[in-house]
């Protein structure tokens, strides 16, 4: 595993921010986005180019030392780990014992992520440690029905695919009725992931919904779908 970090994230959409990068190795074979299937990491060509360094090892740096930088940023920092990748640990699991060094170097940061790894019994002890020590970690739906299965184990935050038709601020709820709030920074050109921090927010009651876009859209609507 290869993490980069981009100290100062020059991304539209996320604004001046540390942004890392994770090797693909940690994309989960449960995720329905991966190897084709509508991941905009992978159908990003500049993201990709970049993944693929960090991945081939040619970028980045070993856990440690990402542990390190992060333990380094100022106190209150605002960053998002993972524009590309998943939390440690290969495929399906997460690493316990890493996601742990990352929460302490996060500490009197604010952290944080998303993961589509499964939320196996271990997942789940390791996801919900982390974000009561601190560090977000958001469990990524794949469409609305499945919002509503992350949102009922009451572990994390919850944020999910939207198809491309959402577009604004308009009403979305989950079947359930579930309030999702659509991401400002996908229509408000003045809004970014550092002056809006609610995808950082652990205890929020709203899900943040993410409608699909860019080179994958269409394969990226029908699992949102």
């Amino acid at each position: 595993m290869r993490v980069h970090l981009s100290k100062r994230s020059r991304n539209s959409k996320t604004g001046p921010i540390p942004v890392s990068t994770t090797s693909a190795d940690t994309c989960p074979d449960a995720c329905p986005l991966k190897n084709g299937g509508g991941c905009y990491a992978e159908a990003n060509f500049h993201l990709r180019q970049h993944w693929n360094k960090v991945s081939s090892g040619v970028r980045g740096d070993n856990w440690d030392e990402f542990c390190s930088d992060i333990a380094a940023l100022p106190d209150g920092q605002l960053w998002r780990h993972n524009q590309a990748g998943d939390l440690p640990g290969e495929g399906n699991r997460i690493n316990i014992t890493e996601l742990g060094q990352l929460v302490r170097a996060n500490e009197s940061k604010r952290g944080f992520t998303y993961t589509h790894k499964p939320m196996t019994p271990d997942n789940q002890i390791a996801v919900t440690a982390a974000n009561n020590h601190g560090f977000t970690v958001n469990l990524s739906a794949n469409n609305t029905t499945h919002a509503d299965e992350l949102a009922s184990l009451e572990i994390a935050p919850v944020v999910v695919v939207l198809p491309s038709t959402v577009q604004g601020n308009v009403k979305v709820e989950t079947p359930a009725g579930r309030r999702v709030v659509v991401c400002p920074a996908t229509y408000r050109e003045d809004i970014t992931c550092a002056s809006c921090g609610l995808c950082q927010v652990r205890d929020r009651k709203v899900i943040v919904g993410f409608p699909a876009h860019g080179a994958a859209t269409a394969k990226a609507n029908a699992t949102a779908s």
